[in-house]
């Protein structure tokens, strides 16, 4: 959701917002803006506000063209509406008094604050946030702290804040209550942001905000401040990837970029974990008695990680003959979830600060529930708030659109159905080893898709000109369309649905009209002649079929349109090259309909509100 910068420093602010904006863009907006101090005289201050709907590269050409003194202190924000339409008014920063803030989050209680404090009159936008700066505003008396902890305790809801008061130059105070916030102090000076992609050109090292403590940025250090107004020292983290990780590389888009790198983010998550051929979470700290008691595993997640889930359930189902349920985060704490303290909870979240899937880990602690969390940023909220935590190794995702994200979520997955396996006496060390061997052999199948991209560049002629797609399959293959469905659906705009193929002769086969493509998934030999007389099914209804298959199917004349292979795997891992392809489906289809790949319209990389 929103991005958020902030700077303080001997540079030019206005350089290093700008920058630190465009690097976040990939989290999604439609609008930016910044503050900047400005000094008359050493005794006069004053903040200037420039912001404009649209991309970041319309507000450098606002700043370009407003004349400003040099300043080397400043917050910046990009908005993606919740309160208030796209309009110059409702984008951030907002100013009201004494104070200019910008917001990730979402004041819940902003009515009722209005109505309060009688703030209707002085209201120039239809937010939430301009609340928030009204009611810091009101308690402000030359203390910004002071008025920071008095307004903090009337908001009800989620938030980050960077707050700057005209009369403290050079100084920045960051508040944060769920919504993320990191912020490290570098010779360069002192920095705060909503993702870690904004600090790395200026450094590895970093601290994640604790929430309800204050911190007071200068260019000189910055400092912190717990609840009772004491100086506390947060944990130093260190990035594991470089600035180039999130850079494109020479590639047109960071989702092809990032689809690319599959192979090497496999590598990355699954060879750290292998000790004498076995999986082995002595490094991550999860011990073999997290799992010995287990009698039901709780899959929550959200969105291409719930699909992750998706995927797995019917591994860690058939490996440890125990119920698994994958629920939606967002409907998983409304639902009185039947879990206890025999109930693995297992978090996927690709940043960790997936807000709905936060709450649903802290439902499952309150449940006495084991809870194990797969994430990708170190340090993150669910990782922090989690028993255990399984990091993945992709390095950063920048595209909306999340690829390795979601391969390395099932390589996760993979190995803890077998670790927990051997830990429950349900696979022998033999089995062990086998298992490990077959998923290390998903990789080099995935580099023999990404061979074949151009074949699949030229098989989507078809889809460009179409308004419905639909992708079919049975037992693991459906689960692998619902995924690929995702994909097409949120970078091609064109109506994509997942169906089991069973289903179709109930309801579904009504669809299925000339020429309406069929991407159908053929890879599960339990079910591939049944999975082929449904194909039969929609072809003779005027379908234009695109089937996959491994290599060694056998395919009868006429059956598809298109004919893509994969190599020959067990049935449980052809979900590693199946997942690109329907990656290089949805994204050659965006790319010839002359879509924006990276940033989808109305989407976020990181949800970080309800």
């Amino acid at each position: 959701m929103c991005g958020i910068i902030g700077y303080t420093g001997p540079l030019e602010a206005k350089t290093i917002l700008l920058g630190g904006l465009s690097s976040l863009e990939y989290r999604g907006y439609d609008s930016a803006g910044i503050a900047l101090f400005q000094s008359q005289t050493l005794t006069s201050h004053t903040v200037e506000l420039i912001k404009t709907t649209g991309k970041v590269s319309l507000l450098k050409e606002l700043c370009d063209s407003t004349p400003l003194l040099p300043s080397g202190c400043g917050i910046g924000h990009t908005r993606w509406a919740t309160h208030g339409g796209v309009t110059t008014e409702n984008s951030h920063p907002h100013q009201v008094g004494r104070v200019t803030l910008v917001h990730n989050g979402i004041i819940e209680n902003y009515k009722t604050l209005a109505e309060t404090w009688n703030f209707s009159k002085q209201l120039r936008s239809e937010t939430d946030t301009e609340i928030a700066a009204c009611l810091i505003n009101q308690f402000y008396e030359n203390d910004p702290i002071q008025a920071i902890r008095k307004a903090l305790p009337y908001f009800e809801g989620s938030y980050a804040f960077c707050i700057l008061f005209c009369d403290h130059p050079g100084e920045i105070y960051a508040v944060r209550k769920i919504s993320p916030l990191v912020a490290a102090y570098t010779p360069s000076g002192s920095l705060a942001a909503s993702d870690l992609t904004a600090l790395l050109p200026y450094t590895k090292q970093y601290f994640v905000l604790p929430e309800q403590s204050i911190a007071k940025l200068t260019p000189y250090r910055i400092t912190i401040f717990d609840e009772n107004g004491d100086k506390i020292q947060p944990e130093l983290l260190t990035v594991n990837w470089s600035m180039d990780a999130a850079m494109k590389n020479g590639f047109p888009h960071f989702m092809l970029k990032e689809i690319h790198e599959q192979p090497q983010a496999l590598r990355n998550t699954i060879l750290p974990r292998i000790v004498d051929e076995l999986p082995n979470f002595d490094s991550d700290q999860i011990p073999d008695s997290a799992f010995v008691h287990v009698n039901k595993i709780q899959i929550v997640a959200c969105g291409t990680a719930m699909y992750a889930g998706m995927v797995s359930k019917s591994l860690f189902e058939s490996m440890l003959k125990i119920p698994v349920t994958v629920s939606i985060a967002s409907e998983f704490r409304y639902e009185d979830p039947l879990i206890d303290e025999n109930t693995l909870v297992i978090i996927i979240s690709q940043s960790g600060e997936t807000i709905d899937t936060l709450a649903a880990l802290r439902l499952a602690k309150e449940k006495g529930s084991v809870t194990l969390s797969i994430v990708n940023v170190k340090g993150s909220t669910i990782a922090r708030e989690s028993d255990y935590v399984f990091y993945t190794h992709a390095g950063p995702e920048i595209a909306v659109a999340s690829t390795k994200a979601y391969s390395v979520q099932l390589a996760a997955l993979y190995l803890i159905a077998c670790r927990m396996a051997l830990a429950c006496g349900k696979m022998t060390l033999e089995e062990g080893k086998h298992f490990l061997q077959e998923l290390l052999c998903a990789i080099p199948a995935i580099d023999m898709v990404l061979t074949k991209k151009e074949e699949i560049r030229h098989a989507v002629s078809h889809l460009t000109s179409v308004d419905n797609a639909f992708f079919i399959g049975r037992g693991r293959d459906y689960a692998f369309s619902l995924e690929g469905a995702l994909k097409l659906k949120e970078i091609s705009y064109i109506h994509a649905e997942a169906y089991a193929a069973g289903e179709l002769k109930h309801g579904t086969i009504a669809l299925i009209t000339d020429q309406v493509p069929v991407i159908a998934i053929a890879t599960q030999e339990a079910v591939y002649t049944k999975m082929i007389s449904n194909i039969r099914e929609v072809k003779a209804r005027g379908a234009f079929v695109i089937l996959i298959t491994k290599e060694s199917a056998s395919i009868e004349e006429g059956i598809a349109d298109i004919h893509m292979t994969i190599p020959n795997l067990d049935d449980s891992f052809t979900v590693f090259p199946i997942a690109v392809i329907l990656q290089l489906i949805a994204y050659y289809t965006s790319v010839k309909k002359g879509l924006n790949v990276d940033q989808p319209r109305n989407l976020a990389k990181s949800v970080t509100v309800e």
